[in-house]
């Protein structure tokens, strides 16, 4: 199992916070958009060509790898912009960028700039890797190709010492938990077809999460459907058979989601980190898949379909319900007005409901990503049990937080996740 060790985790980021809980967590790199021509412009934050210097500065503070995501489809009028977007990427200093349109390939590599072949342009056999090999040193295979295809894809490269622009050996990058769509590889046009926003260029208005009815025009009767959400997907998780793809070859893994909150970002980097290291050290067990997924189900999911294509299965696991399936939810309740270091206690306005010893809370913010704690005691000209809306306290908190950060107090929901059970 050493090729864990080298293993690369990719998180998702779409804010500030996210940035910061993804290298808290322990990510090895992320990947981010700007703001235009990315999949995510209209589901995530999207950071400025101002910021990104800073961004990448960050990240190579923490020995983190950044990627752009430049992965929109390109008509003539974008083109200047892409070109601008290229040059300011290879400025800053960012490792890659992940494209799919054959014009940002192209510019790409006339000026040296790394590139990620996106899972938009569904790789699928060797012969693909061998053509897009003249562009990227990492291509990101369709995640409909089963464990077994992408293993003799990777021997393939292996055997014909398929190598990228740079020279390395090309890598295989898979998407390895987050959410899943029923149109290929994301190649989708209900969002286009229904309100004129292309989800191929960021702009996926998620028509496929609706409810659905099916009505026979003839009769005017309603057939029954077992599911209203016949084109809502579960997500996709693979922590349970992680060690199969990494012995497949995949040396990228994935995270799905710049749309999603800084929790969800540090709980399934730290989860599939935990479940690297136990590869790497013959600790993976089905008890610690079981754990992980208990955690990985407390933050947004959409219920898991595991294994997905990856284990050869069909298509047909449905969310059942609109949003997030998560065990755990979040409450607003306060913000951060102080933090004194040395003593490790945070100052606290309550700003909406209570909070009271014993209480498990949230800490989110720019700088300090996310700090989950259990609440030991509250101060406040003395100790108190309990503390009201617009009360100013003292709770003790291990781990740097910040002025202003957000508090939110999490609670769990009495229903468990089927996947639990599964």
């Amino acid at each position: 199992m050493g090729q864990c060790n080298q293993v690369e985790i990719m998180a998702p980021v779409g804010s500030w916070e996210s940035l910061h809980a993804a290298i808290n967590a322990g990510a090895n790199s992320i990947y981010f958009g700007m703001e235009f021509l990315n999949m995510r412009s209209h589901a995530a934050h999207n950071f400025t060509l101002q910021e990104l210097p800073q961004v990448v500065q960050i990240c190579k503070d923490h020995a983190v790898k950044s990627y752009v995501t430049l992965n929109s489809l390109i008509y003539d009028e974008d083109l200047p912009l892409m070109k601008q977007l290229c040059q300011a990427i290879k400025a800053s200093g960012a490792d890659a960028i992940i494209a799919s349109d054959i014009s940002v390939l192209v510019y790409a590599k006339s000026i040296n700039l790394n590139v990620h072949i996106s899972t938009q342009l569904n790789v699928s056999n060797i012969e693909a890797v061998r053509f897009f090999s003249q562009f990227a040193d990492v291509v990101v295979l369709a995640r409909e190709l089963t464990v077994e295809q992408i293993q003799k894809i990777h021997q393939a490269i292996l055997e014909g010492q398929i190598r990228g622009p740079k020279g390395k050996l090309i890598q295989i990058e898979l998407f390895v938990h987050g959410a899943m769509c029923i149109a290929v590889s994301g190649k989708c046009h209900m969002s286009l077809m229904e309100q004129n926003q292309s989800a191929n260029r960021g702009k996926c208005t998620q028509v496929c999460r609706r409810k659905f009815r099916v009505i026979d025009e003839q009769t005017d009767s309603e057939l029954i459907l077992d599911n209203q959400y016949v084109m809502s997907p579960k997500d996709l998780c693979t922590v349970s058979f992680l060690n199969q793809l990494i012995e497949a070859g995949v040396s990228v893994l994935k995270i799905e989601g710049r749309g999603r909150a800084p929790e969800y970002v540090h709980t399934v980097v730290g989860v599939y980190k935990e479940a690297c290291q136990a590869i790497a050290q013959g600790t993976f067990t089905q008890e610690k898949v079981v754990a992980w997924k208990e955690k990985l189900s407390t933050v947004y999911n959409r219920g898991f379909w595991e294994g997905g294509y990856y284990l050869g299965k069909k298509q047909g696991e449905w969310s059942g319900a609109p949003g997030s399936q998560a065990t755990q939810t979040k409450t607003h309740v306060g913000k951060i007005t102080n933090y004194f270091s040395k003593i490790q206690v945070a100052e606290l306005l309550i700003e909406s409901g209570s909070l009271k010893r014993g209480d498990k809370i949230l800490i989110t913010g720019p700088l300090t990503g996310v700090v989950e704690h259990c609440v030991e005691s509250i101060h406040a000209q003395g100790v108190v049990e309990i503390a009201e809306k617009g009360m100013l306290v003292a709770i003790p908190v291990p781990g740097k937080v910040r002025k202003n950060d957000k508090l939110y107090l999490l609670e769990t929901r009495s229903a468990k996740l089927e996947v639990l059970s599964s």
